[in-house]
């Protein structure tokens, strides 16, 4: 599913050259649980970045379900991004005048998928995730495990076999992060693979891996 060899990403803060990645090679089976942790500056959000295709690696390469991505031009990198990864970050990300359906409606939308299939689909998507009654409130209508629901099913809608999830129960009360951490448990028990940064030791406990970073390297 995913192989990282050597991956190296370096950042330049003043005159100082910090290694946000070193060396790090990885292996992730098709449906594994994996949570990514460590402490601040480890390196969790630039190699999560990768992964998805948002940044790109100075040096080493990047397999995704047997294609060397890395050397994929820009523009096939997102079809790429768009057709086989799924996104869930602390902050929602929604856009703030669209309704919930709206959002999640999007990346069809820019994928240019018929508009009956779409709505569809939505509609699928929000019975899913119990949030039918909310498909027309905006996103300030929402509580704030109400706007994650709606940001997993956006990240969902067009069949990711992967899920990347970066803190994604940060900005939530406990009960709400627990609801949030249960729907993408389900998601990976239908198959899709998941890989989680966590700070919270309880929640990184519950994947099936861990992950810990530390100075851009991949320690245990």
């Amino acid at each position: 599913m995913i192989k990282l060899e050597h991956i190296a990403r370096t950042f330049k803060v003043g005159d100082e050259l910090v290694h946000g990645l070193d060396d790090v090679c990885l292996d992730i089976k098709d449906g594994e649980y994996i949570s990514i942790m460590g402490p601040s500056g480890s390196g969790k959000s630039t190699l999560l970045n990768v992964l998805g295709l948002l940044d790109k690696p100075d040096q080493g390469h990047y397999f995704l379900d047997g294609s060397n991505v890395t050397e994929l031009s820009e523009q096939n990198q997102a079809n790429v991004r768009r057709e086989k990864i799924g996104f869930v970050f602390q902050t929602f990300h929604l856009v703030p005048r669209l309704t919930a359906a709206e959002n999640i409606a999007l990346p069809l939308t820019l994928a240019g998928v018929p508009h009956e299939e779409r709505d569809q689909r939505v509609q699928d998507v929000l019975k899913s995730l119990s949030l039918t009654n909310r498909g027309h409130h905006r996103p300030d209508q929402l509580s704030g495990g109400q706007r994650q629901r709606v940001a997993i099913a956006r990240a969902v809608i067009t069949n990711p076999v992967v899920m990347l999830a970066d803190e994604p129960t940060g900005n939530l009360d406990h009960a709400s992060g627990i609801e949030v951490i249960n729907i993408l448990e389900d998601l990976n028990k239908n198959g899709i693979t998941l890989l989680l940064v966590t700070h919270d030791i309880e929640l990184g406990e519950r994947a099936h891996r861990i992950i810990h970073m530390m100075d851009g390297k991949v320690y245990s």
